[in-house]
């Protein structure tokens, strides 16, 4: 299946500040896909290129195979797009919103009728039909701004932080919407300062920093590949000497340290001198599950009293900060 986003060379020049430099980018279809950077590090200006609204200095942006700046029409009409900011006209209620941005598409007016119905259900607003919009809560206001993005029946719903200024419920709810969304069978960009909340609903990741696309892929090929080894936690209530000396011999185990400090005779007497347990041991591994289970069964039958043995997974903030530089334009 071809991408339904594709970059080729993609670069934006702002005078003398290069906001992108030939950016090649492509998002399968059907993924939702974090696109994580710092300020100024070109996110917003790729998702305005996409959605028609900036040109581009040179390069190619492509939405389901179609060009952006010789399709712009037909880019529109795939493509739902949430921007940063939340605006709307005084006075103005919710129902009327979303049948005004929808009549502003060309959806006919027997079709909008059901349409609000149908946006209003599916973002859990239909309680606040009535309701005047500048009246409802922030976490409401973004809910309402996603149903609007997807007035036409979009393909393809580019957001642009989205969880920003949300508290914690709101942004469960939100992340929850967007899984849902996903089933139905859309494809979403979605920008965020908020990591760990990409992490729980992103297929994809993309890392860019100052107009320059570090690292695009899967989320797990791309954490493996960043991260090959593991890091694996052992914790012991004794013999942890005898371990750290039978780890290093056994198979994928790269190296093998004590993360705890060695019990103080001075503060507890009691403990004998050869008891170098309890302790927490850090296992540098490169290997699947089965060798795991191999290291596993050579410290039980050492006897070594393992009460503790688990792979530390890597995270999409350990990502970020392993191939960014923290430099902004």
């Amino acid at each position: 299946m071809p991408p339904i986003i594709e970059t080729r060379d993609l670069t934006k020049r702002y005078g003398t500040v290069v906001a992108l430099d030939r950016l090649n980018l492509l998002i399968p279809a059907g993924a939702i896909y974090g696109f994580i950077g710092p300020n100024g590090a070109g996110k917003t200006t790729t998702m305005r290129i996409l959605t028609g609204l900036l040109a581009a200095t040179s390069g190619q942006a492509l939405v389901a195979g179609h060009d952006v700046a010789r399709e712009p029409m037909r880019v529109r009409r795939l493509v739902g797009w949430m921007p940063d900011s939340f605006g709307v006209y005084d006075n103005m209620k919710v129902w009327e919103y979303l049948d005004f941005f929808a009549a502003s598409m060309g959806v006919p007016a027997l079709r909008r009728k059901q349409l609000v119905t149908e946006l209003l259900d599916l973002v859990d607003l239909s309680h606040k039909r009535d309701a005047y919009v500048m009246e409802l809560s922030r976490g409401m206001q973004q809910r309402l701004s996603l149903a609007r993005t997807m007035a036409h029946e979009p393909q393809l719903l580019i957001l642009d932080e989205p969880a920003s200024g949300l508290d914690p419920r709101a942004r469960i709810e939100l992340r929850e919407l967007l899984k849902e969304l996903r089933v139905m069978g859309k494809t979403i960009l979605i920008s965020s300062h908020i990591l760990t909340e990409l992490a729980e609903m992103c297929t994809h990741v993309g890392i860019i920093e100052r107009g320059h696309l570090l690292v695009s892929g899967e989320v797990g090929e791309v954490l493996h590949a960043l991260q090959p080894h593991k890091l694996v936690e052992i914790r012991v209530l004794a013999r942890a000497e005898q371990a750290l000396a039978l780890l290093p011999g056994l198979p994928g185990v790269r190296a093998a340290r004590r993360v705890a400090p060695l019990p103080d005779p001075v503060l507890d007497p009691a403990r004998p001198a050869d008891d170098d347990g309890p302790a927490t041991l850090n296992v540098d591994y490169v290997g699947d599950g089965t060798g795991l289970s191999v290291v596993f069964k050579a410290l039980a039958a050492s006897g070594v009293p393992v009460v503790h043995f688990a792979e530390q997974s890597s995270d999409l903030e350990d990502m970020f900060m392993q191939v960014t530089q923290g430099l902004a334009q």
